[in-house]
């Protein structure tokens, strides 16, 4: 049966160990380095299995040898961005925070592909790739999928149906510069275009660049752990299942979309291999202004990381 370990047992990395018992995706390691935390959380998750009927076991643990052998391996640990800090403190410390993760991930499996979630996300997964010296199909972002539920979301909201009667197409880095793309989104099959106004289409992207931070308004001492947790075990699934399935990733590219060196979000294969095919989106000269300009900026910020460490 396949494995897959998500580190951080905190709300996003307990969510997602617990979607993935429920979708019967292969036995789960939640581990964390607070004891009592991952085991109490496992026992619980387990209690409900007896209720759910699910196959999957999840231990709790403080042990990275306990997530030997591992397929799949899901990164949540990290610090949240905090009032008077900037992001380059955030960079730092969650730099720290990932070499002292993905070292012992390398040592107990090395075949492993590796799910990033830790903030700021697109710069951490391209410091994952260079700490693990995996190949970069084996290591990638959660983000673009939980932007573009968010943004599927609102385009529901707007027309009043069913969001699984909504696709959105969403590329670039997790943040401010994402770039939704609304002309390439359909409500019924049909573009949305045919269905709203400029200036509707305008407040759903609006509200999509700041879906996040609307959740950490509301919530006041916390984020969003729901969506983002049910995204990396989405991904998770289509990995160890081996699906293929076209999901939203943020993915190393090496030309694509006339990019290089840099992580940000587009449509890409996922199975068993990882990132196992990255597809191509035909965009105008102002989508892909946009993105090149969101790529930048991730690069920009990875080459700063780099010369700090």
């Amino acid at each position: 049966m396949p494995k897959t370990t998500v580190i951080g047992a905190g709300n996003v990395g307990a969510q997602c160990a617990y979607r993935l018992a429920q979708r019967d995706a292969g036995n789960i390691v939640l581990l964390d380095i607070i004891e009592g935390i991952p085991q109490g959380k496992a026992l619980d998750m387990m209690q409900s299995g007896a209720i759910e009927g699910f196959s999957s076991s999840i231990t709790g643990t403080n042990d990275y040898k306990d997530s030997k052998g591992s397929d799949v391996v899901v990164i949540t640990a990290g610090l949240a961005r905090k009032p008077g800090m900037s992001r380059d403190d955030l960079v730092a410390k969650n730099a720290l925070i990932m070499e002292s993760i993905v070292k012992p991930v390398v040592e107990n499996s090395p075949n492993a592909v590796l799910i990033i979630i830790t903030n700021p996300l697109d710069i951490m997964t391209y410091y994952a790739l260079k700490l693990s010296g995996f190949p970069s199909k084996r290591v990638m972002g959660m983000a673009p999928l939980l932007d573009a539920a968010r943004m599927k979301y609102f385009i529901a909201r707007e027309l009043d149906r069913p969001a699984k009667e909504v696709d959105a197409e969403l590329l670039g880095s997790h943040g401010d510069l994402m770039v939704p793309l609304p002309r390439l989104s359909t409500a019924g099959g049909k573009p949305i275009a045919d269905k709203l106004s400029r200036e509707r289409i305008d407040r759903i992207v609006e509200k999509t660049k700041n879906g996040g931070a609307e959740i950490v308004a509301y919530l006041k001492t916390g984020s969003a752990y729901y969506a983002p947790g049910t995204a990396a075990a989405k991904m998770a699934e289509a990995i160890v299942k081996d699906t293929k399935e076209v999901i939203g990733t943020c993915c190393y590219l090496n030309g694509e979309y006339g990019l290089k060196d840099v992580y940000v979000g587009v449509p890409a294969k996922l199975g068993k291999g990882g990132v196992e095919e990255i597809v191509e989106l035909k965009l105008n000269n102002e989508e892909k202004a946009a993105l090149h300009a969101s790529a930048g900026a991730v690069i920009d910020q990875c080459q700063k990381l780099l010369l700090q460490r």
